[in-house]
């Protein structure tokens, strides 16, 4: 079984342009997030998923500083680019994290991959965001390519093409899916936002790199996070008008599996 890790990246963001080429603890968004990564220990193989845009030509170029493949792919079908991305790097099992979530921890990618690998065959899609419970940023889904490219086939609706896996995990009687929940029943999905999309939002995570990342340290987990924030708590006031904003907002008349309380909308600036 090949498992590729598919991290997609493009510098067209409307609120916070070129944000995964943006500086962060001494290197980029994009390399920061690449580095926590590569320290997850289950073995796979990793890619950077781009666009043909020309745009993207500068995430092609730091992804081979890097030392990390790259696939070209559409715009904004990304259900196509991860299915194409997938075949060209002949994956069997498909690990689709953004690169707005610079704040991965390794351990939670492999608590996820993990679920799926401990019963072999039994799930087509296996994720930590249906329903969501781990903090805002912590995104880790898996599929199988057999499941990926049914949603290729399939998938009409725009939400389903641009967001990749809802075909899968709204059809539920169809696809066997699994959710891996934050241990001991907590929620922090709607309360911790630790992803980038706004100005805000980078402001935060530079000053949780500021506080723990070091050269000879530079992977610190959710559990280091929560005791800074407890230590304090000004920072999670940086982006706390975003807290619980995603893009689920758009879309509560078309997705079946996502309640009201799952998202909010934004705040008027």
């Amino acid at each position: 079984m090949r498992i590729i890790v598919l991290v997609q990246a493009r510098t067209g963001s409307s609120r916070l342009p070129r944000k995964v080429l943006l500086p962060l603890g001494g290197g980029t968004v994009l390399s920061r997030q690449i580095e926590r990564i590569r320290a997850a220990r289950t073995p796979f193989a990793l890619a950077v998923a781009t666009t043909t845009d020309p745009a993207d030509d500068a995430i092609v170029a730091h992804c081979d500083a890097l030392h990390v493949a790259v696939y070209r792919g559409h715009p904004t079908d990304l259900l196509d680019r991860h299915v194409r991305a997938a075949r060209v790097f002949d994956a069997d099992v498909v690990v689709k994290i953004p690169s707005d979530c610079p704040l991965i921890d390794p351990a939670v990618i492999d608590a996820v991959i993990g679920a799926y690998l401990a019963a072999p065959g039994r799930y087509d899609y296996v994720s930590n965001l249906h329903p969501a419970t781990w903090p805002d940023g912590q995104d880790v889904e898996v599929v199988t390519l057999a499941a990926l490219t049914a949603a290729w086939r399939e998938a009409k609706r725009p939400l389903e093409r641009e967001h990749t896996t809802p075909f899968l995990w709204e059809r539920d009687d169809r696809f066997r899916c699994h959710n891996v929940a934050w241990p001991g029943g907590r929620d922090l999905s709607m309360s911790h936002r630790w992803t980038l999309d706004w100005p805000e939002d980078l402001a935060f995570i530079r000053e949780v790199y500021d506080a723990l990342w070091t050269p000879s340290r530079p992977v610190f987990g959710v559990e280091e996070v929560l005791a800074l924030l407890a230590a304090r708590p000004e920072l999670a006031r940086i982006n706390a008008a975003h807290a619980g904003v995603n893009w689920y907002r758009h879309h509560l008349d078309e997705l079946r599996t996502i309640a009201p309380s799952q998202t909010r909308a934004e705040e008027a600036r």
